[in-house]
């Protein structure tokens, strides 16, 4: 699959609403705020390449902000992006080296690579947008500059050996315009000299591995070798086994992942999130697979909106599946990173999430919709928008899409066009549904295909008709032996977590940019009594009437509920550093009343409990450990060589540009 020109997809609804949050919020006014965003003195916006702040700090931030404009059709956003774009690439030399001239030596007098490949994922989307060719020749003339460096030059410095697989892509990118095998060198030298993921996780950097793991996959649609396709879902299950055994689709990783640091109130940064739902977009393109497009929602929905406050004014470094206090106090060594990793601000205390976060929503929003290898549409991410694209033999359709996903469970499509037209209609089955039900102009469609799957209607349409895909969604429960056969709680792509009362206190900033710590005021410290014979009949499900809110991820709006009996635990308590004790093993005796709690979408929680204790004594764990589902929110085999690498769709490298 690939990606459709920038500007084919409108999102609507919740998502358009946040990405309207992060325009008039952080990301659209940082350079009030950023040192390093001021313009007359960046070393990226200088003809020579002089000045300051020529890091990654500034391409970062201009990755997801003309991203957010292009999709937004932002007029004064577009203008502002391209003030900053045009002025990079006019600091370009005759040898194609662009932007601070200190990143030349900035490695123990060796080029720098690693603030290059941001600012080039920021000239391509640019490109994509405007189909300014100056922008497709600076990339160009830099991977000319590229080529003729040294392989030793790939293993320069800490940060770009393990992550330029990000160079790959982009000249996988160059190559499917321009048809330059030279191209194709360079991209096996890159491949040959940098640190190899393809031998396994080689760094446990959080955010290298959100980014270095799909680096095989990557490397793979050159050179055919499946065992680099296989190499990216081992990576990631190699990972999440050992750190990911909680819900919300992050893994352990605050700072780095650390043997016996693995409870579900240790952090994932936010910059992590956003690398993570890049790799799991690319890798939905490449390898067809939909699990991929599974995992992007799950950090999408239920950690992502977590990690900044509603109003898209502030976030916080890390975010953890249980983080039932956000104050500013040290956590380390419980936590690695030493200072504030909680508190939500707006400021540079979190200098690389800061800038970094911009391309989380703008990016989902372009993926939502994909252009297929037989010309037809694939519905992969699924939200409120409209797509008009070029299917079949050229013609253009335009479609309509409505759904409360991931709140409700029905989409509606209506298909425009000014005459008839052939073309495949992929639509994404996600791994949680087995049975969909499908209406095609009203009239009930027997499909037999289940989960993992993309389901395509391969017909003439006509303007004016509809599909209905019904996603039925029920209430499981996953058991997770590696955090003390604790419980999480899910329907359809949500996991659910505590709804915890949230006392929200400045503590720093100013009145427009304040900085916020969170406390509970309610109690946290619940274990959940479940039916051990079939423990999702253990939960009530409340849906709040009327529409969905423009943002529904917050206490006051989360759109579904869950009604759920619990005990508390007295001796689960915060630790003497504030942070919330380490789960006990289940099932745990408690002697306090039952009381009813209430859970909401994990997203809507920014204090939360999402992985609980079980009450009950020892023969109830076998029970409702039997009856649990097991394969979880991520829909992981028992092990990463369980064969879902093996049954991955064939991925395709576009020869022409024009395709």
């Amino acid at each position: 699959m690939i990606k459709l020109p920038i500007g084919s997809i409108k999102p609507q609804g919740w998502l358009r609403h946040q990405l309207d949050l992060e325009r008039e919020g952080m990301v659209g006014r940082l350079q009030e705020l950023s040192p390093w965003l001021k313009f007359e003195t960046s070393a990226w916006t200088n003809p020579g390449g002089e000045g300051e702040r020529g890091w990654e700090e500034m391409p970062y931030w201009l990755k997801g902000y003309g991203d957010l404009a292009y999709v937004l059709n932002d007029a004064d956003g577009i203008a502002e992006a391209r003030r900053w774009i045009e002025t990079v690439m006019a600091s370009q030399r005759e040898d194609g080296w662009f932007g601070p001239r200190a990143l030349l030596k900035n490695l123990d007098g060796k080029p720098d690579l690693w603030p290059h490949m941001v600012m080039l994922n920021v000239l391509q989307s640019y490109y994509e947008f405007s189909r300014d060719e100056r922008s497709l020749r600076c990339i160009e003339a830099y991977c000319g500059w590229l080529q003729r460096q040294p392989a030793a030059v790939f293993a320069n410095g800490y940060w770009p050996k393990l992550r330029a697989g990000d160079n790959i892509e982009t000249i996988h990118w160059l190559y499917n315009r321009t048809g330059d095998g030279a191209l194709l060198e360079l991209a096996e030298k890159i491949h040959e000299n940098m640190a190899p993921w393809s031998t396994g996780v080689i760094n446990w950097h959080n955010v290298n591995i959100a980014q270095g793991f799909r680096e095989p996959a990557v490397f793979f649609q050159q050179s055919g070798d499946r065992a680099l396709l296989e190499r990216a879902e081992l990576n990631y299950g190699t990972v999440m086994d050992q750190y990911g055994q909680f819900p919300g689709g992050g893994f352990a990783g605050d700072e780095n992942c650390r043997p016996g640091f693995g409870d579900p109130r240790q952090g994932f940064e936010t910059c992590g999130m956003v690398e993570f739902m890049h790799s799991f977009e690319m890798l939905t393109k490449i390898t067809g697979d939909p699990i991929w497009a599974d995992r992007c929602e799950e950090i999408a929905f239920n950690s992502f909106p977590a990690a900044l406050t509603p109003d898209w004014k502030g976030l916080h470094y890390l975010t953890s599946a249980n983080q039932v206090q956000l104050d500013a106090g040290n956590k380390a060594p419980a936590i690695q990173n030493g200072g504030t990793m909680f508190a939500y601000s707006p400021h540079e205390r979190y200098r690389c999430c800061q800038h970094n976060v911009s391309h989380g929503w703008p990016y989902y929003a372009e993926e939502l919709w994909l252009a297929t290898h037989d010309h037809g549409l694939a519905a992969s991410l699924y939200a409120d928008s409209e797509v008009s694209a070029r299917v079949g033999d050229g013609r253009t359709v335009r479609i309509v899409e409505r759904t409360e996903y991931p709140f409700g469970d029905r989409i509606r499509f209506v298909l425009e066009m000014n005459e008839p037209v052939a073309f495949p209609l992929h639509l994404r089955i996600p791994g949680w549904c087995g049975k969909p039900e499908l209406r095609i102009n009203g009239r009930r469609v027997r499909t037999e295909v289940g989960a993992f799957t993309f389901l395509a209607l391969n017909r003439v349409w006509n303007d004016g008709d509809t599909v209905e895909l019904r996603l039925p969604m029920k209430v499981s429960v996953r058991t997770w032996p590696q955090n003390q056969n604790a419980v999480s709680v899910h329907r359809g792509p949500l996991a659910f977590s505590l709804k915890i009362g949230e006392r929200w206190v400045k503590s720093g900033g100013s009145d427009e940019w304040p900085e916020f710590e969170v406390f509970p005021t309610t109690p946290w410290n619940y274990g959940l009594e479940l039916n051990s014979r079939n423990p999702a009949e253990s939960f009530t499900v409340h849906r709040r009437p009327g529409p969905i809110a423009g943002n529904p991820f917050t206490l006051e709006t989360a759109p579904v509920e869950l009604e759920a009996r619990a005990r508390r635990i007295p001796a689960w308590e915060l630790d003497s550093l504030g942070l919330v004790g380490k789960l006990q093993p289940s099932p745990v005796r408690s002697d306090s009343g039952r009381e009813k709690i209430t859970l909401v979408p994990m997203g809507a929680a920014r204090l939360r409990v999402s992985l609980f204790p079980v009450i009950g004594r020892g023969s109830d764990a076998r029970e409702w450990g039997k009856a649990a589902h097991r394969d979880g929110s991520r829909h992981l085999p028992p092990s990463p060589s369980g064969g879902r690498a093996k049954r991955l769709a064939e991925p395709v490298v576009w020869p022409k540009p024009d395709v």
